[in-house]
């Protein structure tokens, strides 16, 4: 695939992303501190958010899987969840979170593992969504292109 071609992919990619709810804002501030000092700035961050979100689920699923459940707990594991996913712009994320707290303080087992299953479906499709565009930017390099700035 050519250059020109890849870029306009890029493009209409990352615009579904946002469109689609995917994205927010917060992730375009993102890509506007990544310069030539620092190329993976955007990849370095969202896999942090990758490895801290697959923590915070298993420490979820496991909270959630005692005979009693720590709900102060459960819930600081929400918010932090909560404002990792703000922080990278995983805005469909970081909105499932805000129905989960409300369940912690009805101290609602049953809402609270429903809660996790949307927030553990959501965080696989941001993250299979986000690492598709990062092969996509690999591309564009690989093929002597530079990745277009969308705003």
């Amino acid at each position: 695939m050519e250059v020109v071609q890849l870029q306009r992919s890029f493009v209409e990619y990352m615009d579904s992303l946002f469109r689609e709810g995917f994205l927010d804002a917060q992730f375009s501030q993102l890509q506007q501190l990544q310069d030539d000092s620092n190329p993976d700035f955007v990849v370095e961050v969202v896999s942090l958010f990758f490895e801290d979100s697959e923590r915070l689920l298993n420490d979820l699923t496991m909270a959630l899987d005692q005979p009693n459940v720590d709900f102060k707990q459960v819930d600081a594991h929400v918010h932090q969840l909560k404002g990792s996913s703000s922080s990278v712009g995983a805005q469909r994320v970081k909105n499932c979170c805000i129905p989960f707290r409300n369940c912690c303080e009805e101290q609602n087992t049953e809402a609270c593992l429903r809660c996790l299953q949307q927030i553990k479906q959501e965080y696989l499709l941001v993250k299979n969504k986000l690492q598709t565009l990062f092969d996509l930017e690999q591309q564009i390099v690989a093929a002597g292109g530079a990745i277009p700035m969308v705003q």
